[in-house]
């Protein structure tokens, strides 16, 4: 099995006897251990400590509990725990070489603020990616491009995924241009700092990696999956305060259910979200 392929929910993941982390040597990886999980064999190397097929995210920031606290909780919490994927927070401060751990300074040509320095930034990634070539390194900027479904779902299908948190003014362009893949913005609007605005990136493309919703039919009818707003839902009970829930809903006739949401959908898009609809 060592030298054959390892499954978990249905990711693949090619392993060459000995070989991980994108099949680089000397980087810890050598023990193994195979175990079943939900009927798929998985690989699990006790010397590096990470689950062979779980997607690895690692966050870099200055304020690394922002990211733990939040992503800690509820389905991302579950989705840790069944081992799909691995969310490490990481504080930048640990890769500045100074004895005050400094990580910014003022910026060339004057100006307000202080810029995120780029050494500290650049050891700390490639220290992380070392042995993982294949790594998606990541810039959370109000300068990137914008969050949208169909970006969470591509980055769902990343194996690592390597996010670097922007604080103060932003960080050395250096940064940007030769060591992040990408930049990513979570919306037209500035925050205090890039460890919130990752803590929304990772729920929306963690929750989107097979086998962390309960019903993977789910993220198929979130609002923006098929381009509208999801149609309205309502529970139990079926009047309150004079409110009653659709009758088309307690029909059972699963056409018209089926017609009137995709309706409802339109007209809410059409309200809401017209941009959507050019």
């Amino acid at each position: 099995m060592l030298a054959g392929v390892a499954m978990i929910s249905k990711r693949k993941i090619a392993v060459a006897g000995g070989l991980g982390c994108g099949g680089t040597k000397g980087t810890g990886w050598t023990r193994w251990t195979v175990d079943r999980m939900d009927g798929a064999f998985v690989l699990f190397s006790w010397d590096a400590g990470v689950l062979i097929g779980a997607v690895r995210i690692d966050i870099l920031s200055l304020f690394p509990n922002i990211c733990q606290g939040a992503l800690a909780e509820s389905i991302i919490k579950r989705a840790q725990s069944k081992e799909l994927v691995t969310i490490k927070s990481h504080d930048i401060r640990d890769w500045a070489r100074d004895k005050h751990h400094i990580t910014d300074a003022p910026p060339y040509g004057g100006g307000q603020g202080m810029v995120m320095k780029a050494e500290p930034i650049f050891e700390a990634v490639e220290e992380i990616c070392n042995g993982s070539p294949g790594a998606k390194v990541v810039l959370m900027s109000p300068a990137g491009r914008t969050l949208t479904q169909k970006i969470a779902a591509e980055y769902s299908k990343e194996e690592h995924v390597v996010i670097v948190c922007g604080h103060y003014e932003g960080v050395d362009q250096r940064v940007v241009d030769h060591l992040c893949h990408d930049e990513i913005s979570i919306g037209d609007y500035v925050l205090t700092n890039g460890a919130i605005a990752a803590t929304v990136f990772v729920d929306a493309f963690v929750r989107l990696i097979p086998g962390v919703l309960g019903d993977e039919g789910s993220a198929a009818d979130d609002s923006f999956a098929k381009g509208l707003l999801e149609f309205p839902q309502y529970t139990r009970p079926v009047e309150y305060r004079g409110w009653r829930v659709p009758d088309v809903l307690l029909s059972g006739h699963h056409g018209e259910i089926a017609k009137w949401r995709a309706q409802k959908s339109l007209e809410k898009t059409q309200k809401n979200r017209p941009d959507l609809l050019l």
